[in-house]
């Protein structure tokens, strides 16, 4: 299996980590098969932020871009905090700075995790 969209070979279901006794329970190891956070180069509709996220915690993509939305409507009510977070900090800001810190497939460093790097070399 080259990648985490690759089927596996032996055939066995992808989302089934469970043991051979008991293949619907998760097994010990179960968070070492989640997929590296990446955002892809296809399938996305901005960044790919949400995508990443929906795939990496394995939760539906829309339901990660109504959270998005939600976080950034709510940020806008004029409301300065809900439950001790900072409204200001929702939707548009979180999703910038996912933007800049979660690298695309095929690079091992992110957009920002590459400006530092340069800037550390130009600095040497």
């Amino acid at each position: 299996m080259s990648s985490f969209t690759d089927a596996p070979q032996d055939g066995t279901d992808p989302g089934n980590h469970g043991s051979a006794a008991n293949p619907g329970e998760a097994g010990p190891h179960a968070a070492d098969t989640r997929p590296p956070l990446r955002r892809p180069a296809k399938g996305r509709m901005v960044a790919g932020v949400a995508v990443a996220i929906g795939r990496h915690f394995n939760i539906d993509v829309t339901i990660v871009r109504v959270v998005f939305a939600v976080l950034t409507i709510a940020g806008f009510t004029g409301l300065p905090f809900l439950g001790g977070v900072p409204l200001y900090l929702g939707g548009i800001p979180l999703y910038l700075a996912c933007w800049l810190l979660i690298p695309e497939e095929g690079s091992d460093h992110s957009i920002a995790g590459g400006f530092l790097k340069d800037r550390q070399r130009r600095s040497s």
